[in-house]
């Protein structure tokens, strides 16, 4: 028996039984017919078919998007063979689909992650979808669908309650979220009787965890509709890396591909003559059939490159294509068969003919970075790859899993100092999203930080997580150097950008923070929540009140349950003599807190000047928080 994370499809008939009992022989009919139907579009789709009993389909897939994508296309699929029928003879299924780790044995899988796709099957709708709280996480802006957020479901069997949502399918509902709270649901009337001056302390707390997200918000949150409008280009060559297709006869390679786009990312964003689209905004396009026109268009970039990988034993067959988007002319196009040990050699390569193709002059340590090797050991490197996939799916349970993979890179090469950063990372993100209460994980982190840059300096991603972790200890000028240094190195990171700017807001440099902050909105134009955050952050601690409100507001549209925005919204407002306004966001913030000790955040949040902290809790105060 092995355990491994995987999206689980679970599927049955609704009135199953009366339709058996009005008629047999037709239900059975119709019920091989629709579970072929169903069968066909799930390998379509590049999943596997578990089980198939009576009314029930149990599938898996190693892709979310895929499962989903799937589930929706099977009930527009049967929607349309339901419209035949007599009206008492429609077969409607119910699906549910969840992202969890399951064990398997042979052929079979079992454990919580199959149950809680079972209950989720069950609070769907005959002919609806419904979905985890971890599968909304990974497509929410993702597919062009819309989601009603069902609250915390209590379902037999399972543990915890799981977060539920129902798909909304219809092409006007696309990129909506529809919040509804349930009054039985205790966990909200136990919140509503918390104190407001505790809530309002926790919130404080939150800032500083929310201050270093490195992913989107846990909580319902969705990518603005008018997100990408036809950006103006840059003044130097500009570029977006699509996600490579993964053309292996294996789905489960698709963190292969995945983990190459990524790397050439991170290549052309080291070139300080480039500017390249950040890995979130381009990813939103993966798997979706696109225009090259309007795909240039929506990101505010000339230039496009796109191309697939096909890994098979030791070989590996990738095929890149840079294209004029405004022209949609091909520049250059190559296919590349090496062997597997060729890898980096390769993304080398690729990244030069871009570099030759655009006319940029790279700088002595620029030419310097882009020929690169990060180990000579392929099952290491491959190893990092399965890594970064569990990273990016920022769980408790994936980052254990993404740890354990970085551990595993570094036993097959002791000297592979990405390995080291990341490895770091994972302990930071214990520490920073509360998964451990380990006070040594942050300790770790900063070790493990501290040997990436010893085995090589041109790390930014060590660096920036040297930076966070300094703030943290509250040596302010330690922290805006390993930053700074960070995007010396990777003049394109958006994320890198923000967090600089993130550590001027604690140390007294808002001004700065809001410029920089715009910078990285630009780079990544479907930019994650919390840049929102940061930049209504260094609007407070400037005195624009007007714009912290307007900028807060917006937080609070793709996430009404970001507890800072509520506290800073609240402190905004009694600065402006709107103290009704104010009274009301700190009713919002009551419902959504947990006790904390007062003095312990004191102490922890990085503030450069308390004089900052003070005046925050003099608004509060204001509001009416004794």
């Amino acid at each position: 028996m092995t355990r491994k994370l995987t999206s689980i499809l679970s599927a049955d008939v609704k009135g199953y039984s009366r339709l058996m009992g009005d008629d047999e022989q037709s239900t059975i009919r119709t019920l091989n017919a629709y579970l072929g139907i169903m069968t066909a579009l799930i390998q379509q789709h590049r999943g596997r078919v578990v089980d198939a009993t009576g009314d029930n389909l149990l599938a898996e897939f190693s892709s979310v998007v895929k499962a989903v994508e799937c589930a929706v296309e099977i009930q527009k699929e049967l929607k349309g063979h339901n419209a035949g029928l007599p009206e008492n003879r429609k077969m409607e299924f119910r699906i549910g689909v969840n992202l969890g780790d399951v064990i398997q044995e042979g052929e079979r899988i079992y454990g919580d992650g199959v149950n809680i796709a079972a209950r989720l099957e069950s609070l769907a709708d005959g002919g609806g979808v419904c979905i985890s709280g971890s599968t909304y996480e990974h497509i929410e802006s993702t597919l062009a669908l819309g989601y009603e957020y069902l609250g915390e479901q209590s379902v037999k069997n399972i543990k915890k309650p799981v977060r539920a949502y129902r798909v909304l399918m219809e092409p006007e509902e696309a990129g909506s979220v529809v919040y509804r709270r349930r009054k039985d649901d205790p966990g909200h009337k136990r919140r509503a009787t918390l104190t407001l001056a505790v809530v309002l302390l926790v919130a404080t707390a939150a800032v500083g965890i929310w201050n270093f997200f490195l992913r989107p918000s846990p909580q319902p949150e969705q990518v603005p509709s008018d997100k990408i409008q036809a950006l103006e280009l840059p003044d130097k060559p500009s570029i977006a890396v699509l996600p490579f297709t993964n053309m292996s006869e294996d789905p489960e390679q698709e963190y292969f591909s995945d983990g190459i786009t990524e790397d050439l990312i991170t290549d052309l964003s080291k070139i300080s003559g480039l500017f390249v689209i950040a890995h979130n905004s381009v990813f939103i396009y993966k798997g979706k059939k696109i225009k090259i026109a309007e795909v240039g268009r929506e990101l505010g970039v000339r230039y496009i490159l796109e191309g697939s990988v096909r890994k098979a034993d030791d070989r590996v067959r990738i095929t890149a294509q840079l294209i004029d988007a405004t022209t949609e002319g091909h520049l250059w196009a190559e296919r590349y068969d090496r062997e597997l040990k060729d890898i980096f050699a390769l993304q080398d390569e690729v990244a030069q003919k871009i570099v030759a193709a655009l006319a940029v002059k790279l700088t002595e340590d620029e030419q310097k970075r882009l020929v690169r090797k990060y180990t000579d050991n392929m099952e290491a490197y491959d190893s990092l790859l399965q890594g970064l996939e569990y990273k990016n799916r920022y769980a408790k349970e994936s980052n254990v899993q993404a740890r354990q993979l970085y551990e595993r890179a570094i036993d097959l090469d002791p000297e592979f100092a990405l390995a080291y950063g990341l490895l770091g990372l994972t302990y930071f993100h214990e520490w920073s999203l509360g998964w451990s209460q380990d006070p040594q994980s942050l300790e770790q982190a900063f070790e493990l930080a501290q040997r990436a840059i010893a085995l090589d300096d041109s790390l930014p991603e060590a660096h920036a997580i040297l930076g966070e972790i300094y703030l943290w200890k509250k040596q302010h000028e330690q922290a805006i150097a390993e930053l700074e240094k960070a995007i010396a190195l990777n003049p394109n990171d958006a994320d890198g950008i923000v967090r600089l700017g993130n550590i001027l807001n604690w140390t007294g440099r808002p001004e700065e923070a809001i410029g920089l902050v715009k910078k990285a909105m630009r780079l990544n134009p479907v930019y994650p929540v919390w840049y929102l955050w940061n930049l209504g952050h260094a609007y407070f601690l400037t005195g624009r009140h007007e714009e912290a409100i307007e900028t807060l507001k917006r937080v609070l549209d793709r996430n009404p349950d970001f507890l800072p925005a509520r506290v800073y919204l609240t402190a905004s407002y009694i600065e402006l003599g709107r103290h009704e306004e104010a009274q009301a966001q700190a009713a919002e913030a009551m419902k959504l807190g947990s006790q904390t000790s007062t003095e312990a955040w004191r102490q922890r949040l990085p503030y450069k000047d308390q004089a900052v902290l003070d005046r925050l809790f003099d608004g509060l105060r204001k509001a009416g928080v004794k």
